[in-house]
């Protein structure tokens, strides 16, 4: 459905509202996913340089260790898949105006969810969901979106917790798609999207069950 990442110059491989479940698919297991900008059709987008935590090199703090070790929260995952979806949109952004998670994203990864494809990880304090992270299966690599917290740590809590439950099932590591301050502080780096392509080919090869 879509030109091969690696025949393109541009961060940009395409450009349509097409947010089906089969569209969304199709471009995740190729590496390309959808980015909302104001003023242009949907563009989906496959970075020259794209960031990828390698579990190997993550980085957790002292404080954070401690942290994970003595939290009182509890974890799920795919317990609240819109909740979280809905909470990620309504995070706010300082360096943002707004947020990229409009109506037409959230039905869609919804409905990804749905299909098998779209996953969540929740940080609940009692019955109070104060953290969270969502993403998408691409086919035996999870590829992170949008992360939210409503309690100190409650975004890096789910993080680990969504780490940890990779690891499990055989995963290595996981796609950011671009670098933040915050995944670059946890040991993510930045890789060509020749390389990362060659590792997402890899990892589909071994046809792990993420979830």
């Amino acid at each position: 459905m879509f030109p091969d990442p690696r025949t393109v110059r541009g961060d940009i491989v395409a450009f349509g509202n097409d947010l089906r479940v089969k569209v969304l698919r199709d471009a995740y297991r190729h590496g390309i996913f959808p980015w909302p900008h104001d003023d242009l059709p949907m563009p989906w987008f496959s970075p020259r340089r794209r960031a990828v935590l390698i579990f190997d090199e993550l980085h957790v703090g002292r404080s954070l260790q401690k942290i994970a070790r003595k939290t009182p929260f509890t974890f799920s995952i795919d317990r609240a898949f819109s909740r979280v979806i809905a909470a990620c949109a309504e995070a706010p952004r300082p360096d943002q105006d707004g947020t990229w998670i409009e109506p037409a994203i959230i039905e869609a990864y919804t409905a990804l969810h749905r299909a098998g494809d779209a996953h969540s990880v929740e940080v609940w304090d009692g019955e109070d969901l104060v953290g969270g992270v969502y993403g998408v299966d691409s086919g035996g690599v999870f590829t992170g979106e949008s992360m939210f917290y409503r309690k100190p740590n409650g975004s890096k809590l789910a993080l680990l917790h969504l780490i940890d439950h990779l690891r499990e099932r055989g995963a290595t590591w996981l796609d950011c798609q671009v670098m933040t301050p915050h995944m670059e502080a946890l040991g993510a780096r930045l890789i060509t999207r020749t390389r990362f392509l060659d590792m997402l080919e890899a990892a589909q090869g071994k046809e792990l069950t993420l979830f």
